[in-house]
C-alpha cells in the first residue's frame, strides 16, 4: 500500500513516515524545499516537491496513493514569519479539499490533522463528540464535510504538545520566553490544563486511523487528562533556576507574544473512546518526563 504524507519532513510527519515504513508502507513524502527532501530521503520514503498550494502536485500524489496522512501545516506564523495563522488556515482547506476530492467514489482512506485548543468541554472534558465551534483552523471541519460527501476521511486531533526531543512547539517557546524575560510565567491562577503526547505514540496513532479508522472518525490523541498550567511553568522555573509568577492582561501579552491567545486556553482531554476505537494507548514517556529529560539542554533546546 503506497501512502501520500504531506508535512513528511516535519516533526511530527517524519515520525509518521517512519512509523508506517517500519510496518511495511511504501511512502511517498511531499518535500517543499531540498532541505525537506533530502529528510525525506533518509527516512526511506519517495520524494514529490512542492508544497500545499501547488494543488496539481497534490492532486497527483493523491492520485498516485492508497491513503493520504495530512500532517502538513505552514507554521511560519510561529517562528515570526510573514505568513499569518489565518492565511495557513485558508491554505491547509484548500489542500484537504483538493486530496480529499481525489478519493471520492473510492474506499480510498485519508488521516487529516487537527487540534484540541477550543473546543467545548462535555461533563468536564473534551471528548470525541466535542465540535469544534468557530474555529480559525478548519481542518477538522472540511475533513468531516468530506466525510458527509462520501469520502473516506477520519481527523487524528493532536494534543497541543506533542513532545520528544526536538521539539519547537508551545512548550519549547515557553523556556524560550522565560530565558528571555528572566521569569517562568503562567496565566493568571494557572489553573487551566494542557495536555502533550509523545511524538511516537502520535505516529501510532495515525497508522492505526488509516488501517482501523472510519469514515468521519474522531480520534483524540492524548497521553494524559491534563496537567495545570502552573504545573508546566513550575517545571520550566526549577530547571532554568528562575522564579515563577502568574501574569495577566499587558503583562500575559507582553510575555507569551503570539502565545498568549493559546496559553490561557483551558484543555482536559479524554481519549477513552480512541482507544477502543483503535486499538492505541500511550507507551512512552509524559510530557512533564520528557521535559526534564529533553528540553532544557544547554546547546539543544530550540528556540522559536
Amino acid at each position: 500500500m503506497k501512502v501520500f504524507v504531506t508535512g513528511a519532513s516535519g516533526f511530527n510527519g517524519s515520525a509518521v513516515v517512519k512509523e508506517l515504513i517500519g510496518a511495511g508502507y511504501q511512502v511517498v513524502g511531499l518535500a517543499r524545499s531540498e532541505k525537506s527532501a533530502k529528510i525525506i530521503h533518509d527516512l526511506g520514503a519517495e520524494v514529490l516537491k512542492g508544497n500545499l498550494e501547488d494543488t496539481e502536485i497534490l492532486k497527483q500524489g493523491a492520485a498516485d496513493s492508497d491513503g493520504i496522512i495530512h500532517c502538513g501545516f505552514n507554521h511560519d506564523f510561529m517562528k515570526g514569519g510573514a505568513t499569518t495563522f489565518s492565511e495557513a488556515a485558508v491554505t491547509d482547506k484548500n489542500a484537504i479539499i483538493t486530496m480529499g476530492e481525489m478519493f471520492a467514489g473510492t474506499d480510498k482512506t485519508m488521516v487529516v490533522t487537527a487540534g484540541m485548543l477550543g473546543l467545548p468541554s462535555i461533563n468536564g472534558f473534551i471528548t470525541e463528540e466535542s465540535i469544534a465551534e468557530n474555529s480559525l483552523r478548519s481542518s477538522e471541519a472540511t475533513a468531516l464535510a468530506l466525510a458527509e460527501k462520501g469520502v473516506n476521511t477520519s481527523v487524528v486531533r493532536l494534543a497541543p504538545s506533542v513532545h520528544d526531543k526536538g521539539d519547537e512547539g508551545f512548550i519549547p517557546f515557553m523556556i524560550h520566553q522565560a530565558r528571555k524575560n528572566g521569569v517562568s510565567a503562567y496565566p493568571d491562577k494557572g489553573k487551566n490544563r494542557w495536555v502533550g503526547v509523545h511524538r511516537l505514540d502520535a505516529a501510532r496513532a495515525f497508522r492505526l486511523a488509516l488501517e482501523k479508522g472510519h469514515k468521519g472518525g474522531v480520534y483524540n490523541v492524548v497521553d494524559q487528562d491534563g496537567i495545570e498550567m502552573k504545573t508546566i511553568a513550575a517545571c520550566i522555573a526549577d530547571n532554568l533556576n528562575l522564579p515563577v509568577v502568574s501574569v495577566s492582561g499587558e503583562e500575559l501579552q507582553k510575555h507569551f507574544e503570539w502565545m498568549s491567545h493559546f496559553i490561557t486556553m483551558d484543555c482536559p482531554v479524554s481519549n477513552v473512546k480512541t482507544q477502543e476505537m483503535l486499538g492505541w494507548k500511550p507507551l512512552h514517556i509524559g510530557l512533564l518526563e520528557d521535559m526534564k529529560q529533553h528540553y532544557f539542554e544547554k546547546t539543544g533546546t530550540q528556540s522559536i
